[in-house]
């Protein structure tokens, strides 16, 4: 049986408190265990979360994707915002790539998550970290 997500129909672009990382997005469409309950830990409302440019370009780009999980992709989407890289993100990616010598692209969802003050919802725990120990040192 598919999840029944919770987004308010009329939703607007504010009020954005959760980051998905490519791996919840993808354990929430195939209904993975982990990620449900990663979510569940939480008042999570679609509506309000919101998805790294980088994370599009990973669901979206992946090698041999079948049209139909293309399209169940795209309408997930659809419930979610999308944030740019923009400069501000850019630096501060560079600076959690150069003192934690993660991957690029996990540097930007992180990077994405800290500019914009939201909770990033992933299941790398490496990323998780990561996020947590910029936080206390802030």
């Amino acid at each position: 049986m598919p999840i029944q997500w919770k987004f308010n129909e009329s939703y607007v672009m504010n009020g954005t408190e959760w980051l998905l990382d490519t791996n919840v997005v993808i354990g929430l469409l195939k209904q993975q265990t982990a990620a449900i309950d990663l979510i569940e830990r939480y008042p999570f409302d679609l509506s309000k979360a919101a998805v790294s440019q980088i994370t599009r370009m990973e669901l979206l780009g992946f090698p041999n994707l079948a049209h139909e999980e293309e399209v169940s992709i795209v309408d997930f989407l659809k419930y979610c915002r999308i944030l740019f890289i923009d400069e501000t993100v850019e630096q501060q990616a560079i600076q959690l790539r150069r003192n934690s010598h993660c991957k690029l692209p996990d540097a930007i969802v992180a990077a994405t998550a800290l500019v914009n003050d939201l909770t990033l919802l992933t299941l790398d725990l490496r990323l998780k970290n990561l996020v947590t120990q910029f936080n206390a040192t802030r």
